[in-house]
C-alpha cells in the first residue's frame, strides 16, 4: 500500500480530496505529521520521511519516493486507472499536463510573491504575476465549466486549490470565481472537514510533552 505523509490544512489536503473523489482513500496509508507553518508555528516531525520535512510526500509500494503535489497527484490518478485525467496519448492530455506543471511553475510562485509583497524584475520576468495568471485562466475556461471541458480533472483540483487556500487572492473575474465554486462543490467537503479534524487530533496527541 502506498504511504502518504499528510498534515491537515496544508498543500497535501488537495491530495486527500483527490483520493476521496476517486474513492481510493482506503487504498493509501495516510500518515499524519506535523510541519513548520509559514507563521513559524509547528515543528519538523521526525516521523515525516520527506527530506525537507514538507508535505505531501508519497512512498510507493516499490519504495520509490515521490514529492511535489503535481507529481503525486498524477501518479495516484494513473495508479488507480486515470479517473480524473485524459488517457495517455489521447486528446487534451497535453493540455492537462500543461496545467499540472503551470501550477508549480507559474501560479504558486506568482501567488506567493503577491502574498509576500515581492515585486522584483527577476520574479516577474521568470514567473509573471497574478495578472497574467488570471488572463491564462480566463482564456482557458472560456466556454467551459472546467479547464479541459465538461469533466473535472486533477488539473482543476490543483489549480483551484490555490484560491481555496487564499480566497482573497482569487482574480476578480466571474468565470474564474464560478469555476472555483464548481470545483469546491464537486468535493466532499463534509468528509474532508471530518478527516482533517481527525488528523489534527492525532497530531495533537502525539506532540512531545
Amino acid at each position: 500500500m502506498p504511504k502518504l505523509y499528510h498534515s491537515p490544512q496544508s498543500r497535501s489536503s488537495r491530495v486527500i480530496s483527490q483520493l476521496m473523489l476517486m474513492g481510493k482513500l482506503d487504498a493509501v496509508g495516510v500518515i499524519f505529521v506535523e510541519i513548520v507553518k509559514n507563521d513559524g508555528s509547528g515543528r519538523r516531525d521526525p516521523k515525516n520521511a520527506h527530506p525537507e520535512g514538507k508535505v505531501p510526500f508519497l512512498i510507493t509500494d516499490a519504495g520509490e519516493e515521490i514529492r511535489e503535489s503535481a507529481a503525486i497527484m498524477m501518479y495516484l490518478d494513473e495508479l488507480f486507472g486515470q479517473p480524473l485525467s485524459p488517457r495517455i496519448g489521447t486528446a487534451k492530455r497535453g493540455e492537462y499536463l500543461s496545467w499540472m506543471t503551470y501550477y508549480g511553475g507559474v501560479l504558486e510562485p506568482a501567488l506567493v510573491a503577491l502574498c509576500a509583497g515581492l515585486d522584483h524584475p527577476a520574479m516577474v520576468g521568470t514567473f509573471r504575476t497574478m495578472v497574467e495568471v488570471a488572463a491564462q485562466l480566463e482564456s482557458g475556461l472560456k466556454g467551459k465549466p472546467f479547464l479541459l471541458g465538461t469533466e473535472l480533472t486533477v488539473a482543476d483540483l490543483i489549480m483551484a486549490s490555490a484560491f481555496q487556500w487564499a480566497p482573497q487572492n482569487t482574480p476578480d473575474v466571474p468565470a474564474i470565481k464560478a469555476w472555483v465554486d464548481r470545483v469546491t462543490a464537486a468535493m466532499d467537503n463534509g468528509a474532508m472537514e471530518e478527516f482533517e479534524t481527525k488528523a489534527q487530533d492525532v497530531i495533537k496527541r502525539s506532540e512531545p510533552a
